[in-house]
C-alpha cells in the first residue's frame, strides 16, 4: 500500500509544478497583450528571419522546458534561493523584451534588454548546474534561442 505522506508529497510537487509552468506562461502572455501587428509587417526583415509561424511552437516548447528547470531547481532549494530568484529575474526580463519591442518599437532598447536576458540565462546555467544538473541542460535550448533572437533583433534594429 502507499504510503500516504509520500502520495501527499508527490501531489504537492506536481501542483507547484503547474505553478512554475504558468509562471512561465505568465511571461508568454505578453505576446498576447502586445502582437507584432502592422508595424512589425512593415519592417525590413534581416535574410536569415524565419517564417513568423515558427515564433509561436519555439516558444512553447521553451516556456515548457523553462518552467519545469524553474521547478527542479526549486525542488531541490526551495523559494528562498538564489537560484530561484534568478529563474524569477529572468521571466520577468523574458516578459519585458515583448512590450519593449513590439509596443513601443524601441528596437535598441530592446536589443540591450535581450542582451541582460541573455547574461540572466547563462548565470542561471551556471547556477541550476550545481544544484539540478537537468535544470542546467533544459535551459541551454532557451539561451540558444535568445542568442539567436538577440542577433535577429539587431538585424532588424539595423535595418530598420
Amino acid at each position: 500500500m502507499p504510503d500516504v505522506q509520500s502520495m501527499r508529497s508527490a501531489t504537492v510537487s506536481l501542483l507547484w509544478l503547474v505553478v512554475f509552468l504558468a509562471l512561465s506562461f505568465t511571461a508568454a502572455s505578453t505576446g498576447y497583450f502586445f502582437p507584432p501587428g502592422e508595424w512589425y509587417a512593415g519592417l525590413n526583415r534581416p535574410v536569415f528571419a524565419p517564417p513568423n509561424w515558427v515564433f509561436g511552437p519555439v516558444w512553447t516548447v521553451l516556456y515548457i522546458l523553462i518552467g519545469v528547470a524553474g521547478w527542479l531547481v526549486w525542488r531541490n532549494v526551495g523559494w528562498r534561493s538564489r537560484a530561484v530568484t534568478l529563474w524569477l529575474v529572468q521571466m520577468a526580463l523574458n516578459a519585458l523584451w515583448t512590450p519593449l519591442f513590439f509596443d513601443l518599437n524601441w528596437m535598441g532598447v530592446a536589443a540591450i534588454e535581450m542582451l541582460l536576458l541573455w547574461v540572466a540565462i547563462l548565470v542561471c546555467v551556471h547556477t541550476f548546474r550545481p544544484v539540478s544538473p537537468a535544470a542546467a541542460w533544459l535551459m541551454l535550448p532557451y539561451l540558444a534561442w535568445v542568442s539567436f533572437a538577440l542577433v535577429l533583433n539587431l538585424g532588424f534594429w539595423w535595418l530598420n
